[in-house]
């Protein structure tokens, strides 16, 4: 079942700045997918920038009360920040060496430590043309459904 964003909860529009300018190893970016899976959580590693409106919209839909609730109970969220595309770019490669320019980029990966959603880790690029809605239902539908049979979404 999806569940319904109430609109009283919507700013005009959603918005937060997450990122930090902080460099993450691979190690550590390894070490919290391998926690998340040994807790049977979803990892949602989110890459982005604070100066990029499509990353700032979805962190701010991410930190609405029924979307965060939803994701606290699945899943655990990581945000890169990839600065002016100088820095964390090298974490990258440890879901998917063809990237292309723009963020946000959000990975999300099972149990097994499997991105669920290669195939659509780009559709957050476009935040700003979605509603909040849709970015909620985005998640929910791949956190609740699953992956599909070939092992991306």
């Amino acid at each position: 079942m999806i569940l319904k964003i109430d609109i009283d909860e919507l700013t005009d529009p959603p918005s937060a700045e997450p990122f930090n300018k902080r460099i993450i190893s691979k190690k550590e970016l390894r070490l919290f997918l391998q926690s998340c899976a040994k807790n049977k959580r979803y990892s949602i590693v989110i890459f982005g920038a604070n100066w990029c409106p499509d990353a700032r919209l979805l962190a701010g839909v991410l930190e609405l009360p029924l979307v965060k609730k939803f994701l606290n109970s699945y899943a655990e969220i990581l945000n890169i920040d990839i600065g002016d595309y100088d820095i964390n770019m090298n974490l990258f490669s440890l879901f998917d060496s063809e990237i292309k320019d723009g963020v946000p980029r959000v990975f999300i990966t099972d149990s097994s430590e499997r991105v669920i959603n290669l195939k659509s880790n780009d559709v957050m690029r476009k935040a700003r043309e979605l509603s909040a809605q849709d970015i909620f239902n985005y998640f929910q539908e791949i956190i609740i459904n699953g992956p599909i049979s070939n092992g991306n979404v």
